[in-house]
């Protein structure tokens, strides 16, 4: 696991430096929107509901929505001068007993690993709450926002879970509820029959998800069966590249920095080749050995010397 937070656990005069790793992970089946015809994945614009025109990204800002749908735009400098808290600490507000925190107020849970040199007071605090029975209240800030959470004890590691604040719990008013009344006597004594037969201990084992072992069961057969779309193409908007090309120039940039005189190497790369003398310089540049035949110029100067110097002997026994 990988640690997403780093910070400590402070209660009166205590600091606990901790890491903080996410404790769950989500297994739910996940499906891509594609064209049924060729499987290519479906993509949205971001699109303005006035002008009907695309919005880049840049041009895009927060706007919170009034109850009476009047839109409030807020810039980024306003948003810069909200209260944000980057604390690095987990500070335990209060000690309250176990039976105190409402399940539905608990979200996103957290392993609570201690540094080494923070071992103790790691171990006395989880066995004070596993003694006393309780959990502690602790504000935190994550993602620059405070939030009110709880350390419990979870086999032997401290577990931090995040909770909602208490105006987000929706109150449960159902009105055919209340109107039904209380149940008979034989309808509780066949309710705890029925509870008496299922009765049982938690074993997690015994649960699975079928539907996503079905789905998996189900796309391991299409892909047997060769049922199985070519990759998309690359987005449109993409260059294409020409890499040779794009490293000729490459170094053409790099000598030019270097105030070295530009080589002709890189126009060979995109012109029609022709022959040419192998130069000297560029057999010491590439670090290998030339196996280029050694040019005849000198060998063919030689020779017209000599002709020349025959048809001069020729023509003094003509005079003569």
């Amino acid at each position: 696991m990988r640690a997403i937070w780093k910070g400590a656990v402070s209660f009166g005069l205590v600091n606990v430096p901790v890491r903080l790793y996410s404790a769950t992970e989500n297994h739910d089946v996940q499906f891509r929107q594609v064209h049924r015809t060729d499987g290519g994945r479906i993509r949205y614009k971001r699109f303005c509901s006035v002008d009907g025109e695309e919005v880049a990204y840049d041009e895009i800002a927060k706007g919170y929505e009034t109850e009476d749908g009047e839109m409030v735009v807020l810039t980024d400098e306003e948003m810069a001068g909200l209260p944000t808290r980057s604390s690095k600490e987990i500070s335990v507000e209060k000690f309250v007993p176990e039976d105190q925190i409402d399940p539905m107020l608990l979200e996103k849970s957290y392993y609570l690993e201690p540094d080494a040199s923070a071992t103790k007071p790691y171990v006395l605090l989880r066995e004070a709450l596993e003694a006393q029975g309780r959990m502690a209240i602790v504000t935190v800030s994550i993602r620059s926002r405070m939030t009110m959470a709880v350390l419990r004890v979870r086999e032997g590691v401290i577990v931090m879970q995040t909770m909602m604040w208490p105006d987000e719990i929706r109150s449960a008013d159902f009105a055919a509820v209340e109107e039904a009344g209380e149940a008979t006597e034989k309808e509780m004594s066949m309710a705890r029959m029925l509870i008496d037969e299922l009765a049982g201990d938690y074993d997690p084992d015994e649960f699975e998800d079928d539907y996503a072992l079905a789905v998996e069961d189900l796309v391991k057969a299409k892909i047997e069966g060769g049922e199985v779309r070519a990759p998309e193409v690359e987005e449109e908007g993409g260059e294409v590249v020409d890499l040779l090309a794009a490293l000729a120039k490459s170094v053409e940039k790099a000598k030019a920095s270097r105030g070295e005189a530009p080589s002709t190497t890189h126009e060979s790369t995109t012109s029609t080749p022709t022959k040419s003398a192998p130069k000297k310089s560029a057999t010491k540049s590439t670090g290998t050995k030339s196996t280029a035949k050694k040019t005849p110029a000198k060998k063919t100067a030689k020779k017209s010397a000599t002709k020349k110097t025959a048809a001069t002997k020729t023509a003094k026994k003509k005079a003569s």
